[in-house]
């Protein structure tokens, strides 16, 4: 098609068509040659036309590293131009650094002790600013140490990319290519890779293999908490009870593993970020469907394929490691049973269900007996799930979670930097981090979800996370707490009106004491033909409403007319994760508050119980820290520069620093 033609259909301006169009002309001229045969005039024209080696190894049936040797061997290397970031007003003395395939390079670096940190790159679903937030803290607590910080980050909006966080920032896409040609320019004494989440932490074995020394926990143990089969060993070898699992490759394994193991089960892939492509099945057509789609997401890894435990209670830890010593940030309680993602779930600090709170000392236990035989440097998250009286690892993650604010602001320690300190040589009793802190209060976290802005899609929670934010409630009390982060996550609670009810047979009978308690608080319940007859079986008054299918006037009108102030609607099955979405989507269209599990439910009628009860009281993070009493928890000591310690065996040792200075507390 023609530029005018495309222009048309598009509407996109024919300027930027051109600019594609060359683009495709180039790619046809690279595709009648071959890697070998291909013209270094021509290869330079491709990388300054922006194709990667990655690209130019597809187009060649090559691989990346001959790509790049070819590259070298011919001069054809990346310099870096400076932004000025004070647009020539006065001196800008931060390098924000971009490559180009010119012949000037403005690069410049020092002979400092230096750090490279890799950042997170774009903000998507899955990859969010808590990300960003332990890369900040990392380059703020490195300088303290007296390290130049090297920030390489690709996304404008983040704080990691702020002219002044880091030293130096290379505003780069996080790919093996870029990272390299960085760090030969640079030369730094290490490169971490452990708090931009899941972009960067899949460039650390192929950094080591290229002999990039990586800070922290060595990629050996990174891939050994990612490789299912590795880790499966490894829980046997510790005697760590996990849900039945199994790897596959194929459609054929994948059932030949569910019928091991049984159904429910959950398939995710390895290597993605936020449940990307994981999936709750409950029969073989789904499983086949799912085990395309996961083997889409990450085809270079095996599927993972987990017996799915319904009705458990989650939990996450946050700790950090230092090789010897293990020392837990926060243990939170989800307050969506299991199978909801993690970045999806509210969750509380400190845990006050009683089958968790139970399980607190075996939980520690787990955790410290994970991150050592890890080997961890820095950061660990570990996910558990309790059913049954039974505690069950689920996964180990060897870096920063998308948790750790949210811990940090409800301990007040910050643990990002913490971890930072910790990666560069420093262990925790010299730092003086020694004991889980105590927590003064209750601390709520709560997901923000975007579907509003999407109105075709159905708001039940699963597997594969969706949210896109997250904010905390703070108080004496859970339910104010909660209710607290529900109206800064724009779903306030109500305090009187109707309330629908609809659950799947194995939840109505836990739903009685909720519906009695919304009751009791002068709520009007209506429900479905079969969640009413057990709740008037129960000696509730309940008025029955129609389905969608049933007839007129029925739930959604109710809705639609503003005659309905709360849902409680619990899924459970296949069927029923497909059934009903229109209440949900009509409840998210009209701003009525959804709430899709029970455990979500009883949470919800504390938090109106409190609300009516005691209002609202707001107090700052300062106030509450400053009123904690002396002795209540550690807290880690000013920084002093430290030696650079490594994972990596070709990680240099180095001088003293040339600069240094003190920690704030």
């Amino acid at each position: 098609m023609s530029v005018g033609a495309v222009s048309q259909l598009s509407k996109i301006d024919p300027w930027f068509l051109k600019g594609i169009e060359q683009i495709v002309l180039l790619e046809g001229k690279l595709g009648a040659f071959t890697l070998d045969s291909v013209p270094a005039d021509l290869l330079r024209q491709a990388k300054r036309a922006g194709f990667s080696d990655r690209q130019l190894a597809f187009l060649w049936s090559a691989g990346e590293d001959a790509v790049r040797e070819k590259r070298n061997r011919n001069g054809i290397v990346p310099v870096y131009k400076r932004v000025d970031t004070c647009g020539a007003e006065f001196e800008a003395h931060t390098p924000y650094l971009y490559s180009t395939y010119e012949t000037e390079d403005e690069a410049r670096p020092t002979g400092r002790r230096k750090v490279m940190i890799l950042g997170g790159g774009p903000n998507r679903i899955g990859q969010g600013i808590e990300f960003d937030y332990c890369c900040c803290h990392a380059s703020f607590a490195l300088r303290e140490e007296g390290f130049e910080t090297i920030m390489v980050n690709c996304n404008p909006e983040t704080v990691s990319t702020d002219y002044d966080t880091s030293d130096r920032l290379y505003f780069e896409p996080l790919t093996l290519e870029d990272v390299l040609a960085i760090y030969e320019t640079e030369k730094p004494e290490g490169v971490i890779v452990q708090f931009g989440g899941q972009t960067p932490l899949s460039l650390a074995i192929p950094l080591q293999r290229h002999g990039v020394p990586i800070l922290g926990t060595s990629p050996d143990s990174i891939d050994l908490a990612e490789d299912r089969r590795r880790f499966g060993g490894l829980l046997h070898e510790l005697g760590i009870p996990a849900p039945d699992w199994g790897t596959a490759t194929s459609i054929d394994e994948a059932r030949e593993v569910a019928r091991r193991i049984g159904f429910p089960v959950l398939v995710r892939p390895s290597y993605v970020l936020g449940g990307r492509a994981m999936f709750i099945t409950h029969d073989d057509a789904a499983l086949a469907l799912c085990m395309a789609r996961a083997v889409e997401a990450s085809p270079e890894h095996p599927v993972l394929i987990d017996r799915f435990l319904e009705d458990a209670y989650e939990m996450d830890v946050d700790a950090v490691a230092d090789g010897e010593q293990v020392v837990i940030g926060a243990i939170m309680q989800h307050i969506e049973e299991a199978g909801i993602h993690s970045g999806d779930s509210a969750c509380v600090i400190p845990p006050y269900h009683p089958e968790v709170t139970s399980r607190l000392t075996q939980v520690r236990e787990y955790t410290r007996r994970l991150a050592l035989a890890l080997s961890v440097r820095g950061l660990v998250n570990v996910q558990y799930a309790i059913k049954d009286g039974v505690v069950y690892v689920l996964e180990v993650n060897p870096r920063a979670s998308r948790t750790v604010p949210f811990v940090s602001k409800a301990t007040g320690v910050p643990l990002a930097k913490v971890a930072a300190r910790v990666m560069v040589g420093r262990s925790l009793r010299e730092l003086g981090f020694s004991e889980e802190p105590k927590v003064e209060g209750v601390f709520v976290k709560e997901s923000v979800l975007p579907f509003v802005k999407f109105p075709g899609e159905d708001p039940v929670l699963g597997p594969e996370m969706k949210s896109t934010g997250e904010v905390m409630g703070i108080s004496d009390t859970f339910g104010n707490a909660f209710a607290k982060a529900q109206i800064s996550a724009g779903s306030p609670l109500p305090l009187s009106g109707t309330v629908f009810l609809s659950v799947n047979d194995f939840d109505k009978r836990n739903l009685v004491p909720i519906a009695r308690g919304l009751a009791g608080l002068g709520f009007r319940l209506v429900a479905t033909q079969g969640t009413a007859e057990a709740l008037r079986a129960a000696g509730l008054t309940v008025e029955t409403v129609f389905k969608v299918n049933e007839g007129r006037p029925n739930v959604v009108d109710r809705l639609v007319n503003g005659e309905i102030h709360l849902i409680i609607n619990t899924p459970l099955g296949q069927e029923s994760y497909f059934d009903e979405p229109a209440i949900r989507r009509t409840a998210t269209q009209h701003g009525v508050p959804l709430i899709t599990t029970l455990s979500g439910a009883a949470a919800a009628v504390k938090g109106i119980d409190s609300l009516r009860r005691d209002g609202l009281e707001v107090r700052t993070l300062q106030e509450i820290h400053a009123a904690r009493p002396s002795g209540s928890g550690s807290r880690p000591v000013a920084s002093r520069p430290g030696s650079l310690s490594s994972a990596s065996p070709s990680a240099p040792s180095g001088g003293p620093p040339t600069s240094s200075s003190p920690a704030s507390p």
